[in-house]
């Protein structure tokens, strides 16, 4: 009897039904949205971190990661190769010569740290192509050849504008050899390139890879590995088999390396569920105005409910039977619109340039965000909406069950 009334109770006034139906909807919308937009928004973090930082697996020489001294190569690059070529899990690897150093110019002087590659394997592995700015000579021509001029420097674009730097202009590069002694050698910049991390572009300059380990006291060896693997998920698998066979080494995963990246997963985890809780409580309070209103409204008719012994239990259990029917109604409602509109955008990427293109950049940050459905976060999201809903009922259903009958009737 208590669900056959609830449900005819619904219907009795249809425009208030409908306001509480579409409230569920937004809430529950607006949630989807904010999470949606985060798992994004971490995707692509994530995925620049892997794809065009770290690798998914990086290996030194131990103690290099503290001073980067420049004799602590990994030695044995043909062992090294032999071993990564024969591992299956493995898409593509590459070795650098990595060294610290003062770039200099006319207008001043910076900081960098010196990276030796060969950029063949860069484009494969970084897709440094794409980060060459329109205009520089590696957009002209073949990408590949970038760096086959021993003095060929290529620089990224917040250093460029730091020091007044342009394409074709000198600069000279100075480091310390293995002999603890000073090196200076001039280059010229073939190109400017420009990631999603301006501060890494700040500090990173490249090199090829032969010309700055003669200049280092290294020829023919290597300070890094950096390894991409054909799936993420291999990634401690990979790195274990790689510890075992080279012990001197260190070799960590990207969570190791960019550790910041983890604990920025874990924080907007943590706030995008405080965002979600702030606009749920947003809707209890609406549910609150709108049953609070239907309740007094059927003042009359509870009263008699009442006092023909209709108990207080089941008046209570019909106000929550009512907020649970019409929660119901505008879960799948949200559900079905938020996977539109979320597919929609995971395909077409949401622009989010104009709040601040270089601002997101200075984060590490895309400006086009490609949001992804919290699949694996629904069954939290609708519990909590549930939850909600049934909060926001005590009140009204509390109300219900303290209207005097014999007053009511009066009325």
């Amino acid at each position: 009897m208590i669900i056959a009334l609830a449900w005819r109770n619904i219907w009795r006034n249809p425009v208030r039904s409908i306001v509480i139906i579409i409230s569920v909807a937004a809430g529950l919308f607006a949630a989807i949205a904010v999470l949606s937009l985060y798992n994004g928004m971490l995707d692509g973090r994530l995925n620049t971190v892997i794809y065009s930082e770290t690798g998914h697996i990086q290996a030194h020489q131990r103690g290099f990661g503290e001073d980067m001294e420049p004799g602590l190569t990994l030695g044995q690059p043909t062992e090294w190769r032999r071993q990564l070529e024969q591992d299956t899990a493995i898409r593509t690897f590459t070795m650098r010569v990595v060294g610290s150093g003062m770039l200099s110019t006319a207008t001043g002087s910076s900081g960098v740290r010196i990276n030796g590659v060969d950029i063949r394997k860069e484009l494969v592995l970084s897709g440094f192509n794409k980060k060459l700015l329109a205009g520089s000579p590696g957009m002209k021509e073949a990408p590949e050849t970038l760096l086959n001029d021993q003095r060929s420097l290529v620089i990224g674009r917040k250093l460029a504008t730091k020091l007044k730097l342009d394409k074709g202009d000198k600069v000279v590069l100075t480091m310390t050899d293995t002999g603890g002694n000073l090196v200076s050698t001039a280059m010229r910049i073939k190109a400017v390139y420009q990631s999603v991390n301006a501060p890494l572009d700040e500090i990173n300059v490249y090199v090829r890879d032969e010309a700055l380990a003669k200049l280092l006291g290294v020829p023919g060896h290597y300070h890094e590995l950096v390894v991409l693997l054909k799936r993420s998920a291999d990634v401690e698998n990979v790195r274990s088999r790689l510890q075992k066979a080279f012990p001197d080494a260190r070799v960590e995963t990207w969570n190791e390396l960019s550790p910041e990246s983890e604990l920025m997963v874990n924080t907007i985890n943590v706030y995008s569920y405080i965002i979600v809780i702030i606009i749920l409580i947003a809707l209890s309070f609406g549910i609150v105005n709108t049953m609070l209103m239907s309740v007094l409204e059927r003042r009359k008719e509870i009263g008699m409910m009442a006092a023909l012994g209709t108990g207080r239990r089941k008046l209570l259990m019909m106000i929550f039977t009512e907020t649970i029917f019409l929660s119901t109604v505008g879960v799948p409602l949200a559900l079905g619109i938020s996977w539109l509109i979320v597919d929609h955008y995971h395909s077409r990427g949401l622009d989010l340039s104009g709040m601040g293109e270089e601002l997101m950049k200075s984060f590490g940050y895309e400006s086009l965000i490609f949001p992804a459905f919290p699949a694996d976060k629904l069954p939290g999201i609708i519990a909590l909406v549930f939850l909600s809903a049934l909060l926001a009922s005590i009140y009204p259903s509390f109300k219900s069950i303290r209207i005097n009958p014999a007053e009511a009737l009066k009325k």
